[in-house]
């Protein structure tokens, strides 16, 4: 039996929803499993707190219908399982996907945010779409900590990048539809992970503005930062049946997660909210210190798990002590000494919890799911960070071995699921010089900057030439 409204009665009273919004006044793009494990989450614990049920949310469905063939039949029910506790969550009221009148939801004068979660490649020059890439260093970031290849998800790689890369152009035409119903102002949420993700979008949605429908946006509009953090692994077949079996029904979009969750927002909101710091948010007035450590400290040792460790899982990874070693020196050495503006905030502890985090083997995150996509995250995770300390005269070693590692992977991997992986392959017989030369003068991830850094190429070889000669174990520590 499905999990649904006419079946929620069979759900354990403490598993049943917190909230069931009336209306809906939150358009969420690209409704994945981190979105349903995080925004949303959030959301119906503010409605819970405040008794305030306008905020239902309707998800977009960017580039199928898979999540929808999922949550449609379910009323848009999904159950959570964080750490032990599973829950039903209900503040999803409506799922589009491509062909749907969007700009008709955008239009609604309840409608009063839009967020995002369409992953880097929705901030970069789309094929289909014809939009501009961002302008930051390099590549944009990576997903926020969610999953690439859940059954259950919407979050675009690979092939369906272009379709991802649409968003921005679709939310575009709904702002050009409130404009004209003068529906009045909005606030867009950018929870995708890439710095200054709101000024990001903001500039992205100005290029593709028309003069009055641009001077429309300046005047009603506003794109605050944010910093999500919750890992998201893909939901697996074993998930569903577990949690069918707790929840009595069947819930083919469920997802799972940590308990952990972070959600750090600009306060800078254009009229009414969800009360979403009576949930737990954080209302900051400026992201970016937070949005650094997030996208350093978590994703950064994310991605040199994913092209150094050899394991299937992370808590695999860490669980060896040599390698969890590591981490503790990429952090302390290269990454921590490039933050500041956290004053007050707890650091060590912070590089504890994510250790903690990533050893927690209920989680089952696939070390393959994280390495999807390195072109685009490697920017801002890891070159960014090592720009700093070698502006600073210090060495990045660690930083250059999980870059070695990275190369090591797209130049031998036998399948690479990579925008850029015809540019990045390699037959295996090039020699370690020969390979980081190749790939430092890929501009559009390392800029023009670090392949005439003598340093930084010079750590990257000698990595890359141990790893291909003894698989790198001594370089750990």
């Amino acid at each position: 039996m499905r999990l649904s409204r006419a079946t929620l009665s069979r759900v354990a009273p403490a598993a049943r929803p917190l909230a069931l919004p009336r209306l809906t006044g939150v358009v969420h793009l690209g409704i994945g499993a981190f979105h349903r494990a995080h925004q949303a989450v959030y959301t119906e614990r503010a409605m819970a707190a405040t008794g305030d049920d306008r905020w239902g949310i309707c998800g977009v469905s960017q580039r199928s219908t898979d999540v929808a063939e999922r949550l449609r039949p379910q009323d848009c029910l999904y159950a959570v399982r964080a750490g032990d506790e599973v829950r039903v969550v209900g503040s999803v009221r409506e799922v589009l996907v491509p062909g749907d009148d969007l700009a008709a939801r955008l239009a609604a004068p309840q409608t009063a945010v839009v967020t995002l979660t369409i992953t880097e490649q929705g901030y970069r020059r789309g094929q289909a779409s014809g939009q501009a890439s961002s302008p930051a260093s390099g590549a944009a970031s990576g997903p926020a900590s969610g999953a690439a290849s859940d059954p259950a998800s919407d979050a675009a790689s690979g092939p369906a990048a272009g379709a991802a890369a649409g968003a921005v152009g679709r939310l575009v035409a709904g702002l050009r539809a409130r404009a004209a119903a003068d529906a009045g102002p909005l606030t867009v949420l950018s929870c995708d992970n890439l710095p200054d993700n709101g000024a990001t979008l903001a500039r992205l949605v100005a290029e593709l503005c028309e003069p009055p429908l641009l001077a429309w946006v300046e005047e009603n509009v506003t794109f605050p930062a944010t910093m999500v953090d919750r890992i998201v692994p893909a939901t697996t077949r074993a998930d569903l049946d577990d949690m069918a079996a707790r929840l009595g029904v069947r819930d083919l979009a469920a997802v799972v997660t940590e308990p952990f969750a972070q959600w750090v927002i600009e306060d800078r909101f254009a009229g009414d909210r969800p009360a979403w710091d009576e949930a737990g948010a954080l209302l900051v007035e400026d992201v970016r210190p937070y949005e650094r450590m997030k996208l350093r400290l978590l994703n950064g040792s994310h991605s040199a798990i994913a092209y150094l460790s050899g394991a299937a899982l992370v808590s695999e990874a860490v669980g060896d002590p040599a390698f969890a070693g590591f981490l503790r020196r990429l952090m302390d050495d290269d990454l921590s000494p490039t933050l500041d503006g956290l004053d007050g905030f707890d650091l060590a502890g912070y590089k504890e919890s994510l250790l903690a985090r990533f050893a927690n083997p209920g989680l089952r995150h696939r070390v393959a799911q994280i390495a999807v996509d390195g072109s685009q995250k490697l920017p801002q995770r890891l070159l960014d960070p090592a720009r700093d300390r070698l502006a600073g005269g210090h060495e990045p070693r660690w930083i250059a071995l999980a870059v070695a590692g990275w190369m090591r992977h797209v130049t031998t991997a036998r399948e690479l699921h990579d925008p850029l992986a015809d540019r990045l392959r390699g037959d295996g017989t090039a020699s370690a010089a020969a390979t980081v030369h190749r790939l430092l003068a890929i501009e559009e991830i390392f800029g023009a900057d670090l392949r005439e850094n003598e340093v930084f190429t010079g750590l990257v070889t000698d990595a890359l030439e141990r790893l291909t000669a003894d698989g790198g174990r001594a370089l750990l520590s």
